[in-house]
C-alpha cells in the first residue's frame, strides 16, 4: 500500500501541474496573446508562441497523461477501477464512493482525450510545428480553444467528484 500512497502523491502533483497550466492557458496566455496581437507598437505575440507556449504545452500534455495513469493505477491497486468506471453499477458495496470518484475519473478521461486528440494536434498547427494553411490554422484555433474551454469548465466538477467520495461528501 506504500506504493499506492506514493502514486497518489504523484497523481496530486501531476494534477496540480495539469490544471494549473490549463488555467494559465485560459486565463493568462490567451488574453496576453490577444493583447500582444492588438498592440501594433509592441513586440507582438511571437515570443510567447515561440518560447513559452511549446514548453508549457509539453508540461501540460505530459502532466495530463501522468495524472490519468497515476489515477487509474491508484484505482486499480485499491480495487475500485471497475467500480469507478461503471459508476458503481458493477460493485455491491461502496456505490456512492464508486459513483463519485467515477464521475471524476470519466471527466478526467474526457479531458485527457481533449488534450491529446484535440488541443495538442491543433496547437502544433497554430504554433507552426507542423505545416498548415491559414484556413487550417483558423480551424485549429477554434477547435483548440473550444476543447480548452471545455476542459476548464469540466475541471471544477472533476475535482469535486474526485474528492467527494474519499472525503465522504455526498453529491
Amino acid at each position: 500500500m506504500e506504493l499506492a500512497m506514493i502514486d497518489r502523491w504523484l497523481h496530486i502533483i501531476a494534477g496540480v501541474t495539469w490544471i494549473g497550466l490549463l488555467y494559465y492557458f485560459n486565463f493568462v496566455q490567451a488574453p496576453a496573446l490577444a493583447a500582444a496581437t492588438a498592440d501594433k507598437d509592441g513586440p507582438g505575440p511571437a515570443a510567447i508562441s515561440k518560447y513559452v507556449a511549446p514548453r508549457a504545452l509539453l508540461w501540460f500534455r505530459w502532466a495530463a497523461l501522468v495524472t490519468w495513469l497515476t489515477g487509474a493505477y491508484y484505482l486499480m491497486v485499491t480495487k475500485t477501477l471497475i467500480g469507478a468506471f461503471t459508476l458503481g453499477f458493477a460493485v455491491d458495496t461502496g456505490k456512492l464512493y464508486a459513483a463519485s470518484i467515477g464521475f471524476g475519473a470519466w471527466l478526467g478521461t474526457i479531458m485527457l482525450f481533449n488534450v491529446w486528440v484535440l488541443i495538442w494536434p491543433n496547437q502544433k498547427k497554430i504554433l507552426g510545428m507542423v505545416p498548415a494553411t491559414d484556413a487550417e490554422k483558423a480551424t485549429a484555433r477554434r477547435v483548440a480553444f473550444l476543447a480548452s474551454r471545455a476542459n476548464t469548465a469540466m475541471s471544477i466538477p472533476m475535482l469535486m467528484f474526485m474528492q467527494a467520495g474519499p472525503h465522504g461528501i455526498p453529491f
